[in-house]
């Protein structure tokens, strides 16, 4: 039986790598930032365009200096889940931060956004209930529904009629949410907010946003897309991540009503059997967010270089998804054209990722670059340079 598997499995090993679609992991040598050192690539210097590095937190002195502070006060680990012996005070010191932050009731933190949007749909609902789903949201809002035995619909991404068809079909059900990411993170392209909250408020349903693609940068002060677009009062449930803008570590939260919160405590089961967050973490976290709040200079450059990129790509012709997000998606079409785009520009010290099924959907492979308010705009025109010249090789799609 385990030999079967192994044939199995490296028979598709073998068809991945013959179609160009197994995923290849880069060693990086030195930190997270906008240049950076591949350890394939030696002492060479590469131009990094993918990493979630949104505000150029991820090597910040103060950051940096967060966490050395919280593993000389509070040491390496918890060895512990909350509920036993692993919650510290920086946990909840961390927590109502966010929740000032966020400007809600409440917040619980999760060692993963993942892990948090796994947690909520179980510990909420049940048979008696449903969820209405965008059919772009993220893989862990999927797998996180799959859990939860309430009825489950999806609508097409931000179409409004079909949101309101799957809200009419709900009605006799006793609790209905709505849940969407405030930004798609395949496609740079934000949720419909207020048609949402305005249709989930005519129908009684509640709404959730996962906006790890947002807080921190999207918005005043960068609150996110429900401060964006003024529905925080009409927004239930809030997701995201400390592993993007607001540091790049590791940890998730969601953040919300206070008995909503107060029961994730209870039953979210990656909160009752996962060991906390690393103190050193939520210190540098919560140095994260204190330059979140006050980043208007790096939120300004960063919406500069995103228009530099999203107009020059544009202008030689190339297909850029979404508007003005700093995920920033050339889609090709072809899985073979997008690893071939991403080949040319790494021998021109520039990273990029291909991505392609399951990822995306057949037929929808795509380049995603994501902008970092560290890059510059001669990083920028570099790398709008590599896909002039890469528009003499046979393989470009651009826009008829």
């Amino acid at each position: 039986m385990r030999i079967q598997l192994d044939e199995r499995l490296r028979d598709d090993l073998d068809q991945l790598s013959s179609r160009k679609l197994l995923k290849v992991e880069q060693e990086i040598a030195s930190p997270q930032s906008a240049h950076i050192h591949l350890r394939a690539h030696g002492a060479r210097e590469i131009l990094n365009m993918c990493a979630n590095n949104y505000l150029g937190l991820s090597n910040h002195p103060t950051v940096v200096r967060a966490a050395h502070a919280g593993l000389d006060q509070h040491g390496f680990g918890m060895s512990s889940v909350r509920f036993i012996c692993g919650t510290h005070s920086v946990h909840r010191a961390l927590e109502q931060k966010l929740t000032k932050y966020l400007r809600t009731e409440d917040t619980i933190l999760f060692s993963s956004c993942f892990d948090a949007n796994a947690g909520v749909f179980e510990a909420l609902l049940d048979a008696d209930d449903a969820v209405i789903s965008d059919t772009l949201n993220h893989a862990s809002i999927i797998d996180g529904i799959r859990l939860c035995k309430a009825k489950r619909l999806r609508y097409a991404n931000n179409d409004m009629d079909e949101l309101e068809r799957a809200l009419r079909e709900t009605r006799h059900c006793r609790t209905v949410l709505v849940v969407t990411d405030g930004v798609f993170s395949m496609d740079g392209i934000a949720a419909d907010l207020p048609g949402i909250c305005d249709l989930a408020k005519r129908y009684g349903a509640l709404v959730m946003v996962d906006d790890s693609h947002a807080v921190g940068f999207i918005g005043p002060r960068g609150r996110g897309t429900s401060a964006q677009y003024g529905v925080e009062d009409h927004v239930d449930i809030l997701t995201g991540t400390l592993g993007k803008a607001l540091g790049g570590a590791s940890g998730g939260y969601v953040s919300g009503h206070a008995n909503i919160i107060a029961w994730l405590r209870q039953r979210a089961r990656p909160y009752l059997f996962s060991n906390s967050l690393m103190p050193a973490i939520c210190e540098a976290s919560l140095a994260a967010i204190g330059l979140a709040e006050n980043a208007d200079d790096l939120r300004s450059n960063l919406a500069a270089r995103t228009r530099q990129l999203r107009q020059g790509l544009s202008d030689l012709g190339f297909r850029v998804s979404g508007s003005d997000h700093p995920i920033v998606p050339v889609i090709t079409g072809d899985a073979a054209i997008a690893v071939q785009i991403s080949e040319f520009l790494a021998e021109r010290g520039i990273l990029v990722v291909p991505f392609s099924y399951p990822v995306v959907p057949e037929g929808a492979a795509r380049i995603r670059m994501q902008v970092s308010a560290a890059h510059t705009e001669n990083d920028i025109e570099r790398v709008i340079g590599a896909f002039r010249a890469a528009q003499a090789g046979p393989y470009v799609e651009r826009e008829k």
